[in-house]
């Protein structure tokens, strides 16, 4: 985690807007706070000194202050204008950092969902996606700190720090050197705190993934464990995993707390010692009374911005990590759809399917499922793709989609290369002339209600009407029964006699006599370098 992450800042975008905003309204605040600390002074200072008031070191910065204070009641208005200015100041910096942060962080679950949609049905299966839906919501809910409170006062700290130094310098130059030299020492105790919070909230996104996962994944199986009698096994699991973020939660926020206790123990110390400095002086009548009070004044203003600069990052140090692991899950993983080429998709109306020595790797790269598989589906035609579970059938359906990219081989189509890296093509183009439908169809939300079998034969009724010219249906019977089956069989074939091309992927003896063409797909283990 970075103070100011490059990446992060890259994606404020259309919020760059608001950030200048807020900068600007910083550095009015500078001004606003400059203006209260002087008018205060002036307040005060007939009060505690009856003796007439000497100009010593507010010569440069009488003309803030001119008259206005002279006469108590019309001071008083003065600072009470000021201060409803810096309320009404800080509010509209908070609301336009609320706006900002919230445009970014959903523009950032964009890029996540619409980079993981990109990977393919195949990384989607690898049983990633519950950590990303974990990540994308409440992971990234937690980086709003990080722009309503940190990034506001970031800009503070380099808008109202350097003013407020320059204006205690010249009020009074010994002050100045007091705040110069220990002003560093917030950043450092920052770094120490912000070491230990780094593996704090790596842990704590963690858990909450994890926490995220398992629920989600219950939630799945509730049916199943209804029908064996184990709903309530479950039960203490999810305990534990509640149990183990709420620890981790606690200590996040334990963490937050004590680093805001060392630097607001930091910045008093220092603040302390500029108020006895100048109780000495003002014993010994080297320094005025309303040269002083100033100075009280504005010392804590110095500090402030960065100590809460500090503070806020802490508090926010969830949201960055979240915002870490969203950068690296996009810079990791390569979507099928980054293509070098994006040439216009051929018409595949009338046109021959060839696939010639498709190889696609296991995800644990140690075999080829499928291997070399070769193949020519024309319109007009079934073509049935046989073969023992786990040797490719459904990959090879994936890389032909091209929601999954092949290893080695070619897809063409009247002799075009289409889906490999030399010669790829716009992929909504041609998705759009290709209707899938895989093992377990997802309809949404409201056919997750059906049955499996029906949410099959919906979405293979969906392609048949579809009227696109390449079908591919991945064991379209698997979950029907006999009836059913038949049927489906008969709008197959019935869908190939007004000239679609048709490729199925089965098991089944009725689907495969119906077919016009049947390949046998099958894999292969990698050879090791040892024996190659």
């Amino acid at each position: 985690m970075r103070p100011l992450d490059p990446r992060l800042i890259r994606r404020i975008g259309p919020a760059r807007r608001y950030i200048l905003v807020t900068a600007g309204l910083g550095f009015l605040t500078a001004l606003l706070i400059l203006v209260q600390a002087l008018l205060i002074a002036r307040l005060l200072a007939p009060v505690l000194s009856p003796a007439p008031l000497s100009d010593d070191g507010l010569r440069w910065w009488g003309w803030v202050v001119a008259e206005p204070a002279r006469e108590l009641a019309v001071g008083l208005a003065w600072l009470g204008a000021v201060v409803a200015a810096r309320t009404a100041v800080a509010w509209l910096q908070e609301r336009l950092a609320h706006r900002a942060g919230v445009r970014v962080i959903s523009e950032m679950r964009e890029m996540v969902v619409a980079h993981v949609a990109g990977l393919g049905p195949r990384w989607n299966a690898s049983g990633r996606t519950a950590d990303v839906v974990t990540l994308v919501t409440r992971g990234l809910d937690d980086l709003l700190p990080y722009f309503v409170r940190y990034l506001p006062q970031l800009a503070l700290a380099v808008t109202v720090t350097p003013v407020m130094i320059v204006v205690v310098l010249g009020l009074d130059w010994l002050s100045a050197v007091i705040v110069v030299a220990t002003l560093p020492l917030v950043p450092l105790f920052m770094v120490l705190v912000g070491l230990l919070t780094r593996e704090r909230s790596a842990r704590h996104l963690e858990s909450m993934q994890r926490l995220g996962t398992r629920t989600l994944d219950l939630i799945e199986g509730i049916p199943t464990l209804k029908a064996l009698g184990r709903e309530r096994g479950p039960a203490e699991r999810v305990r534990r995993l509640g149990d183990a973020q709420r620890k981790a939660t606690m200590g996040s926020l334990r963490i937050a707390f004590l680093s805001g206790m060392v630097l607001e123990l930091l910045t008093t110390l220092a603040v302390a010692i500029v108020a006895v400095t100048m109780g000495f002086r003002l014993i010994h009548g080297d320094i005025g009374i309303e040269t002083a009070l100033a100075v009280l004044v504005l010392a804590p203003e110095v500090y402030l911005p960065v100590r809460n600069v500090g503070t806020h990052f802490h508090a926010s140090a969830d949201g960055l990590a979240a915002a870490d692991a969203a950068f690296a899950l996009v810079d990791d993983a390569d979507p099928a759809g980054a293509r070098r080429s994006l040439g216009a998709a051929p018409a595949l109306t009338g046109a021959t399917l060839r696939v010639d020595s498709l190889d696609v790797l296991t995800p644990d790269g140690t075999r080829l499922a499928p291997a070399g598989l070769t193949f020519e589906a024309g319109p007009g035609q079934v073509t049935a793709l046989r073969g023992p579970n786990g040797e490719g059938k459904s990959t090879a359906l994936l890389a032909i989609t091209g929601l999954l990219r092949p290893d080695g081989g070619t897809v063409a189509v009247g002799g075009v290369d289409v889906l490999t890296d030399d010669a790829a093509v716009e992929l909504d183009g041609w998705l759009a002339q290709v209707a899938w439908v895989p093992q377990r169809p997802d309809l949404g939300v409201e056919g997750r209600t059906l049955s499996l079998g029906m949410r099959q034969r919906v979405a293979l009724s969906r392609a048949f009407d579809s009227g696109r010219p390449l079908v591919l249906l991945d064991e379209p019977t698997a979950h029907l029964d006999r009836g059913a089956r038949a049927e489906v069989i008969d709008r197959i074939r019935a869908l190939a006699d007004r000239g679609a091309t048709v490729v199925v992927a089965t098991h089944e003896d009725e689907v495969l006599a119906a077919a016009d063409a049947v390949v046998d797909v099958v894999g292969a283990a990698v050879a090791s370098e040892e024996a190659s």
